[in-house]
């Protein structure tokens, strides 16, 4: 059964955890990115995760010593994950494994981009970043749900990694085809967050994906 993702990329701290708490039965994890870690400190992880799991979505790509850093900090805070670019090779994704395995937490690795940008440069590696995360022994991939084909061509390399698939809604990502590609979890985050009614749009993605399970 395929599982959701908010990405919370608000800038108030506030209503972060204010939608947090509204969407919690209906969420798998929250996502957070920089704007909203910039804005209201590192702390705000510690905060989201009384709430749900939380994925430290900071695209680690750095040298191993740094990177690794940046992920002690971010499982010091809670988190349940954290998101690394593969192209910085395997000496930083092991670096950061390293960490993530000392607070049983998890790595998840980008492929490629969901915006159209991805296609440019990182498209012509994703297959092979992917296949470098498995061979390491990461957790999961990042692939594009505004790219359904790219997510089937990636699941045939993951085997049992998990697949995240962000870009669903204002990106144009269909729920269903990318579940139906092979994703594990779809990332979705404005049409939630910046809906009137959070908790009630959450509930209708989750319902959709129940229904798909239920096919």
């Amino acid at each position: 059964m395929a599982g959701l993702v908010l990405a919370l990329d608000v800038m108030d701290g506030e209503k972060a955890v204010e939608i947090a708490e509204k969407v919690a039965c209906y969420v798998d994890y929250i996502k957070v990115n920089y704007p909203l870690v910039l804005s209201s400190g590192i702390g705000i992880v510690e905060e989201l995760s009384t709430h749900s799991p939380v994925i430290a979505d900071f695209k680690i790509a750095d040298i191993p010593y740094t990177s690794s850093l940046v992920a002690k900090i971010a499982f010091e805070r809670g988190a349940k994950a954290v998101i690394c670019h593969g192209f910085a090779g395997s000496d930083m994704l092991k670096a950061v494994l390293d960490v993530a395995l000392s607070y049983d937490g998890e790595v998840y690795v980008v492929t490629e981009l969901s915006s159209p940008g991805g296609e440019e440069y990182l498209q012509k590696f994703s297959e092979s970043i992917a296949m470098l995360a498995k061979s390491i022994g990461c957790h999961g991939l990042i692939a594009p749900a505004t790219r359904p084909e790219r997510i089937k061509e990636l699941k045939k390399i993951a085997g049992e990694l998990k697949i995240f698939s962000p870009g669903v809604g204002v990106q144009g990502g269909d729920i269903r085809r990318a579940v139906e590609s092979g994703a594990d979890y779809i990332i979705v985050g404005r049409v939630i967050y910046n809906s009137s009614d959070p908790e009630q749009e959450a509930y209708r993605i989750r319902k959709i994906l129940d229904e798909l399970h239920e096919r």
